[in-house]
């Protein structure tokens, strides 16, 4: 930052105006989703065989879901507040770009869980305690997103859920 710009960061600190450097411009504010991570049958059997560009699942079969505020939101900034309301499992929430509609995510089965070195991910709150919260905020382009589940086993029991973001 120049010379003026300090002379003006301290001008606005004289009359008590807040101003960033990195300010966003006007109209940029942040869409909220608040997203619960939810055990949908506790103490049941997990389910397995719900993972995204599967034929033919049924969601409804899920033991474990994702259950978002809202599954679309304008380009630009999102933040997603997130909880664990689960009572005994760990969780957390992955944002992820999906390039081809129905194609099925790189899968490692022997570990249940997503390849996560094969994704580029846009951001992720890491494995959330039960009762625990956290918050993720990420400039999203135009396309389609999975928010998921990647604890083992959670993925392919239906933790997950699409997410579009639009123009």
């Amino acid at each position: 930052m120049g010379h003026a710009g300090r002379k003006l960061l301290a001008l606005a600190a004289l009359i008590g105006i807040a101003v960033s450097a990195n300010a966003a411009p006007a109209g940029a504010a942040a869409t909220t989703v608040t997203v619960q991570l939810v055990d949908k049958v506790p103490d049941a059997p997990m389910a397995t065989g719900l993972t995204y560009g599967t034929p033919g699942i049924d969601l409804s079969k899920a033991t474990q879901i994702i259950k978002a505020s809202r599954t679309t939101a304008p380009a630009g900034n999102v933040t997603f507040n997130v909880t664990n309301t689960s009572t005994d499992m760990v969780h957390e929430m992955l944002v992820l770009p999906v390039s081809t509609a129905n194609q099925p995510l790189p899968y490692l089965a022997d570990k249940l869980t997503l390849d996560e070195s094969k994704t580029k991910s846009a951001g992720e709150v890491s494995e959330l305690d039960p009762g625990k919260s956290g918050t993720l905020t990420v400039n999203l382009q135009p396309g389609t997103y999975l928010l998921v589940c990647n604890q083992p086993g959670h993925y392919a029991a239906g933790m997950w859920v699409m997410f579009t973001v639009t123009k």
